[in-house]
């Protein structure tokens, strides 16, 4: 019998194995991302109070992203993550890139955040 490999139970030991060591303060919160097939998804995280600051998402910018591409959708997410988190005064964060390989879309939400004005 051949088994079907589970890609995404993969994916999420890789990203326990991660996380025990990215935590993110209030200082230097964590900028959690997580990639379905259609969107892609980023929040800032207080992992000391356990609260999220901020979020933003491809779905929720769904009307000015019609027409681009997923890695320019991405793109936009990590601009638009990086605008409020300046808002709130958040300029460094740690980047959890959650299990994901940093390349296409999530390394593309990277650079718009970088390029918008968040340190990792």
């Amino acid at each position: 019998m051949i088994n079907k490999l589970n890609k995404n139970a993969d994916r999420k030991v890789r990203h326990a194995r991660v996380r025990k060591k990215v935590f993110g303060t209030s200082v230097k919160p964590r900028l959690c991302v997580y990639r379905s097939t259609n969107y892609i998804y980023a929040q800032i995280i207080d992992d000391v109070n356990g609260n999220t600051l901020c979020a933003s998402s491809s779905l929720a910018l769904a009307k000015t992203l019609e027409g681009k591409t997923k890695v320019e959708a991405a793109k936009a997410v990590g601009q638009d993550i990086a605008t409020k988190a300046t808002q709130l005064g958040v300029s460094e964060v740690v980047f959890d890139r959650g299990g994901y390989i940093y390349t296409g879309r999530v390394a593309a939400l990277a650079d718009g955040a970088r390029e918008a004005g968040l340190k990792f």
